[in-house]
């Protein structure tokens, strides 16, 4: 969550065509196309454009500089390979500063990728593969007929329910209290069809192969996407590997792995892969301090000056305007709204806003202090398709015009699952602040003495050394590195 939110928390983003990586399929896709060079539209970039700005303040802005222009560089080549007449030029490339593993594309030819997803990969072909699977989706119009079959009226529609779950069900009250909870939150994506997806990876794969490409490398970085996901699951403490809410709403990357290596079976090319490494050396990686960290079940902000605890069980997803909490009783979010000075006014404004589209009648306001910070606090009972639940805002004063509160979902009679949690926000001291350091990649050489162990243990974590020097390079099975050969580390940027 940044410093800047406060001048956004009153927008709500509709990517009415983000797909999020779930990157096997259409045969008989290349023989489909039309007998014309097809080209994007004039109106597609103008919808592009029009959504472009939004997304870009929302997940973190755009990077620039040498790693940034190498992304590009490599997403125009690979746009290139689509067949589109005008895709060096119509086609923009963005990294993302965020650390969620996430990319996608929306009409008009922009295409996203988070810095943390480029940091998982191990070789430029991979950067391509899905780069160009995200080309694939603009270059077959998958989100013109995505709007065509919802019926949307634009770009900036309806968006999918990303927090609705099992608690929310589909009611109009559960869609309203969820549309407010992810609002300003970078969990938002819509979702392809399935069969979309598969066409966009077997395209993306032809792009790979006419590039020149090892097309092998669409199912290695899917690979490392699931092996990530497995590897989150243990340490945020969740009892399966399930895909975290940011990427529910796709298809299982492990599930696509088999698919994507069948369709590569005997084919080979470049994979530049220590190009790429050398490009991608000093990355920043995880969590940005300018948008706070987490440590566990700890979350410190070291620009607001503020932290907290997220309840046993439950686990934390940061974005650029809200920090997420998620588990299996319970989901709640920390973020802001304009503040006038009066809690209670505050407090009344966000369930207004929060049911403005259904009724949802708070109980009465009241009032507290949590660690020398001035508090309030309401809960409402709503009706959902799938029974009642309880929402209750909390918030804090951190300054006579700054306030933030959690927003947060039970079922009924459950709230006091998160009053652990709401007890534990407090100011941070100016060294605890200045003790959050932020990672970094480090591209190293391995030396003839070196193994698994000894590098692992050079990596800036108290926790899963060992499985995360693995994941993050794409180790398998019994892989062993080798001298000379050049892994990845995460290390504290000093």
């Amino acid at each position: 969550m940044t410093t800047t939110t406060r001048a956004r928390m009153t927008r709500t983003i509709a990517l009415a065509s983000a797909g999020a990586l779930a990157l096997a399929g259409a045969a008989n896709a290349q023989s489909r196309r039309p007998a014309t060079t097809p080209q994007i539209t004039q109106a597609e970039a103008q919808q592009g454009a029009q959504a472009n700005q939004q997304i870009l303040q929302e997940f973190g802005g755009a990077m620039t500089g040498p790693q940034a222009q190498y992304v590009e560089t490599i997403g125009k080549n690979i746009a290139v390979q689509s067949g589109l007449g005008n895709a060096r030029e119509a086609f923009r490339v963005a990294m993302l500063d965020s650390s969620v593993n996430n990319a996608f594309a929306i009409p008009g030819g922009y295409i996203y990728t988070t810095r943390q997803l480029v940091a998982l990969m191990n070789n430029e072909a991979e950067l391509a593969g899905v780069l160009g699977h995200e080309v694939a989706h603009v270059a077959a119009r998958h989100s013109q007929r995505r709007q065509q079959t919802a019926q949307r009226n634009s770009i900036l529609g309806a968006i999918g329910s990303v927090l609705s779950g099992v608690l929310l069900g589909n009611s109009q009250i559960g869609q309203a209290i969820s549309s407010g909870l992810q609002q300003g939150s970078q969990l938002l994506t819509l979702r392809f069809s399935r069969t979309q997806e598969l066409e966009a990876d077997d395209l993306g794969q032809q792009y790979l192969v006419r590039a020149g490409y090892d097309p092998n490398a669409m199912a290695t970085v899917l690979a490392s996407l699931a092996a990530q996901n497995s590897l989150d699951a243990r340490l945020q403490g969740r009892g399966d590997a399930q895909v975290p809410a940011w990427a529910s709403t796709h298809p299982d990357p492990a599930s696509r792995v088999a698919s994507a290596t069948k369709r590569a079976a005997g084919r080979g090319g470049m994979t530049n892969r220590d190009t790429f490494l050398s490009r991608i050396d000093g990355l920043v990686y995880g969590d940005d301090p300018k948008q706070g960290v987490i440590e566990g079940r700890r979350f410190i902000h070291p620009e607001l000056r503020l932290s907290f605890e997220a309840p046993n069980g439950f686990y934390m997803v940061n974005g650029t305007t809200a920090v997420s909490i998620n588990g299996q009783s319970g989901q709640a979010q920390l973020t802001l709204a304009p503040y006038n000075g009066s809690l209670e006014t505050y407090v009344a404004s966000v369930f207004q806003r929060l049911g403005q589209n259904s009724q949802l009648a708070p109980g009465a306001v009241q009032r507290t202090t949590v660690n020398g910070l001035p508090a309030a606090y309401a809960t409402a009972r709503a009706n959902t398709g799938q029974g009642q639940v309880d929402v209750t805002i909390f918030a804090y004063e951190f300054a006579r015009d700054r306030a933030y509160h959690f927003q947060a979902i039970t079922a009924a009679g459950r709230s006091s699952v998160f009053n652990q949690m709401f007890g534990s926000m407090r100011r941070i001291t100016q060294a605890e602040a200045g003790s959050v350091i932020p990672r970094r990649i480090d591209v190293v050489t391995v030396g003839p003495r070196d193994t698994v162990q000894s590098l692992a243990g050079r990596m800036a974590y108290t926790d899963g050394q060992i499985e995360r020097f693995r994941v993050l390079n794409g180790m398998r099975g019994n892989d062993v590195v080798r001298a000379g050969q050049k892994v990845k580390l995460v290390v504290y940027a000093r």
